[in-house]
């Protein structure tokens, strides 16, 4: 008997069976984690006092640098994001996956010293920062790159004659946040960012003057299964998993990343990695 006879003498539910759990796993492992989309969203205000001014902020986070995620698509990403010639960068967190582990620091710094944005570069810790030791060594790293660490803090930008502030929370699971301390020295009147690795803590951001939130931590999920969604999220990510959220009576609004790598399993199926742009400008 020949191949083909044998082939001819499978049931055909059989093959299709054994193909196509095969070809959804070489998928989810080898192609859709490296298919980065770009998010592009428009974000009007009555607080800008340029009505011909606005600010580009590029929002990219959970890299996951490590295991799954090497430093050649750390350059890639690079490339990706100078293209869009952001004003504003933001990173929210979840730099190195496992930083006892890891050693090539150095390298890592150098790569992101490399992103250009003319008004600043800004993160806040993750989990994975604070975890396995990290505090330290990723803040020294996130400093060579020359991003400006918001650990309960803000700052004000300016560009023209347009401002708008930056806040950040220190990671809400190992770090200690206050909303409190990070929002002392901004102003209600102007546009407020804030920047937040994990995004249930809105419902307690939206009681405060924030008109925007930037998250992480879900991973959008990383595994989506059509009509059902994510199927595991990780704590304080359960609520808001993925995109955009308008919450206090559209007061605030917030966006949830799916960010760049993975974290425990190196899979992502209908869960492209993204990168962010907003547009701030005059309502």
């Amino acid at each position: 008997m020949n191949r083909r006879s044998l082939v001819r003498k499978v049931p055909k539910w059989f093959l299709l069976g054994v193909l196509a759990p095969a070809s959804i796993y070489y998928y989810a492992r080898k192609i859709e984690p490296f298919l980065l989309k770009i998010n592009r969203y428009t974000i009007p205000t009555v607080k800008m006092d340029d009505p011909c001014n606005q600010f580009k902020i590029i929002h990219f986070t959970d890299t996951h640098i490590g295991y799954n995620y090497s430093l050649e698509q750390l350059k890639k990403l690079v490339t990706t994001i100078n293209a869009e010639h952001p004003d504003i960068i933001c990173f929210t967190g979840d730099l190195i996956d496992n930083p006892q582990m890891f050693t090539n620091f150095n390298e890592v710094a150098d790569i992101l010293n490399s992103l250009h944005a003319p008004y600043g570069k800004y993160w806040v810790y993750g989990n994975h920062d604070h975890g396995g030791y990290g505090t330290d060594v990723i803040k020294q790293t996130m400093d060579s790159a020359r991003f400006t660490l918001l650990r309960n803090q803000s700052n004000t930008i300016i560009k023209n004659n347009s401002k708008i502030q930056l806040a950040g929370l220190d990671d809400a699971i190992l770090g200690k946040p206050s909303i409190k301390e990070a929002l002392a020295n901004t102003n209600s009147n102007i546009f407020t960012c804030l920047l937040v690795h994990e995004p249930d803590v809105a419902d307690i951001v939206k009681t405060h003057p924030v008109d925007i939130q930037l998250s992480g931590h879900s991973h959008g999920g990383q595994i989506r299964l059509p009509f059902i969604g994510s199927i595991i999220t990780p704590v304080l990510a359960r609520k808001y998993v993925d995109g955009l959220y308008k919450l206090n009576r559209n007061k605030m609004h917030l966006f949830v990343s799916r960010g760049i790598g993975t974290t425990r399993l190196p899979f992502r199926f209908l869960c492209k990695p993204e990168v962010n742009v907003y547009t701030i400008q005059q309502e």
